[in-house]
């Protein structure tokens, strides 16, 4: 199936592109939620218990991440998870941390339904909870059986890691997993003009007019510059 994306769709404002499933609990595109459960069906046998812990999500949702960081009510932390002081820091340096952690409002690839964060519910312990830092996937960390267990297969399903390396935008995340053809689609109907239009509308934007005169390096670094399929 050949994806699609207009204005709406790829900037979060609509989901028409995407269907709700409920169990498990996930929003995304048709063909991307039929490779996702033929992934979980396979980890499945494999005695792992893969569940989505993110999925498709609009732009005011996205929105309320942005501002819950760039006012200081939730924590910003580094590439190696752990909690950032904030005294100091410019607000371009916390731009840069809100985005090593989170997708731009507009721009994020969640807006797609085409990316899904997982992780293995075999793997916790009871009462345990994912936090999605790096601590968990490395070795000894909870889900480090489930990521080499990815590493074999997520490409024979059509899934990449976006985020494995850190290119200057979001740190690595190897729990973030993207439908490759479909978000290269996606990708690929980017435009930085209908993206300028939308933050300049989102007047409750926290930062806005910063984040309006970063956008073309935002652009690049955060949204364009990621490790390809």
């Amino acid at each position: 199936m050949d994806a699609a994306f207009d204005a709406y769709e790829w900037t979060g404002r609509a989901r028409t592109h995407v269907v709700q499933y409920a169990r498990p609990r996930f929003a995304a595109r048709p063909e991307v939620a039929q490779a996702f459960l033929a992934l979980r069906a396979a980890a499945l046998d494999d005695g792992i218990d893969l569940l989505p812990t993110a999925s498709w999500r609009p732009f005011e949702a996205q929105l309320r991440i942005w501002n819950r960081k760039f006012s200081g009510e939730a924590t910003l932390y580094d590439i190696h998870g752990q909690p950032r002081a904030r005294a100091g820091m410019t607000d371009e340096e916390v731009v840069w941390g809100i985005l090593g952690w989170s997708g731009f409002p507009g721009a994020t690839r969640r807006h797609w339904g085409t990316d899904i964060d997982v992780f293995d519910r075999a793997a916790l312990a009871p009462g345990q909870k994912v936090r999605l830092l790096p601590q968990e996937v490395q070795p000894g960390g909870v889900f480090e059986r489930l990521h080499a267990w990815l590493d074999v297969h997520i490409g024979r399903f059509g899934f990449f890691r976006p985020y494995r390396h850190h290119r200057g935008g979001m740190y690595p995340e190897p729990w973030h997993l993207s439908y490759a053809p479909s978000a290269q689609a996606a990708l690929a109907a980017f435009d930085l003009d209908v993206l300028r239009g939308v933050i300049a509308g989102a007047h409750d934007m926290l930062g806005r007019e910063l984040a309006l005169d970063m956008l073309p390096e935002i652009a690049r670094r955060h949204v364009l510059d990621v490790d390809p399929p």
